[in-house]
């Protein structure tokens, strides 16, 4: 039978859900996972688990405050989550009020500003801010870090830096890309002695990575749109790592689908930018990604159902009752995985 999302379903404790990162970025653990041989490292230890040659490709986008408050004419407290920035005064947004706004109703916001709303779709409004300027500046001042909904604390000064790559370039994404948090400036000049090629992609993570899957069969299931760009540099370093049989390694599932979405386009890989709705289950070709670094993901989440495809079904329940047993820390500010491509398709249970 095919997978269903029971089948992506596991019990962990709450106390195991990281509320605060590690003291320092590369002093979080590290699970190394090759089919059911497990190995308990520190991050820092990275540049030994990889070869001179061997390709890392990391993605540059650069979270922005993407959390918003704001106050109703009738006195009602709203929370705007950007999702997505159309213009320089236009975004596609989350709302969390007690009854959600029309289209034309006005929200007040810091600094004189505010926010009407255009159109609704679905969970998304389409919203005009006026009296901002340049929204990504006023977020800059105004917003908030868009912690993840797990992490039970207010975003503190502190969040502003760690909740976001010390690489992150091109502003747009509304969560981080959470492997690359544990990389820091020694841990890349480490990678650099040893002669590991670094390259860049570019993926804005949505809100709506934490959507929850709502069918137990999940070939029901629809993923959320997400825009990625790929550089011309990038498309000839993984080339080059392919013509002397060097690995391509993906730091962070966003990376990964922005080169497999990349990998399966008419014509093969080839830079440019385009948009990917790539749901990776298990039976999954990969194309393009040979080692995949990556956060401990929630329980019956599409993040997990992708890991299981790459390392294998097997494989991954394995290792997180592993990382369970000793005391791993998970999501966003937890630890990390390096984990080794499954070789043997194993799309369904024999």
């Amino acid at each position: 039978m095919p997978y269903t999302l029971s089948d992506f379903d596991y019990t962990l404790p709450p106390e195991f859900v990281a509320q605060v990162p590690a003291a320092t970025r590369s002093a979080s653990r590290l699970l190394h996972v090759h089919g059911l041989q497990r190995e308990d490292r520190v991050f820092a230890d990275l540049p030994a688990l990889l070869a001179p040659g061997d390709l890392l490709v990391l993605n540059d986008t650069r979270v922005i405050n993407a959390r918003v408050l704001g106050q109703k004419s009738t006195g009602g407290r709203v929370e705007l989550l950007i999702e997505r920035i159309v213009s320089e005064r236009e975004a596609w947004v989350q709302v969390r009020a007690s009854h959600a706004p029309r289209p034309g109703s006005r929200i007040a916001l810091a600094g004189d500003a505010a926010a009407r709303v255009v159109e609704r779709d679905g969970r998304f409004h389409r919203v005009d801010f006026e009296g901002t300027g340049p929204l990504h500046e006023w977020l800059d001042r105004h917003g908030e870090v868009p912690l993840p909904p797990y992490i039970g604390r207010v975003a503190q000064a502190a969040d502003r830096e760690r909740y976001q790559t010390i690489y992150a370039r091109a502003p747009g994404a509304v969560a981080a890309p959470t492997a690359g948090l544990h990389f820091d400036d020694a841990l890349m000049a480490a990678l650099a002695a040893r002669g590991i090629a670094t390259a860049f992609v570019t993926l804005h993570v949505g809100a709506g990575t934490f959507q929850p899957v709502q069918h137990e069969d999940i070939a029901r299931h629809r993923m959320h749109e997400e825009r990625y760009t790929l550089p011309a540099a990038t498309v000839d370093a993984i080339a080059t790592a392919r013509a002397r049989g060097a690995p391509v390694i993906a730091v962070g599932t966003t990376t990964l689908r922005a080169l497999e979405a990349a990998a399966l386009a008419p014509g093969g890989m080839a830079p440019g930018s385009a948009n990917t709705a790539l749901f990776i289950t298990p039976g999954f070709r990969f194309r393009a990604v040979d080692r995949l670094l990556t956060n401990f993901h929630l329980p019956r989440s599409t993040l997990l159902m992708l890991v299981s495809a790459f390392a294998g079904y097997e494989a991954i329940r394995a290792a997180y009752a592993h990382a369970i047993a000793t005391r791993y820390r998970f999501y966003s500010y937890g630890d990390a995985m390096l984990l080794e491509r499954e070789r043997v398709a194993g799309a369904q249970r024999e």
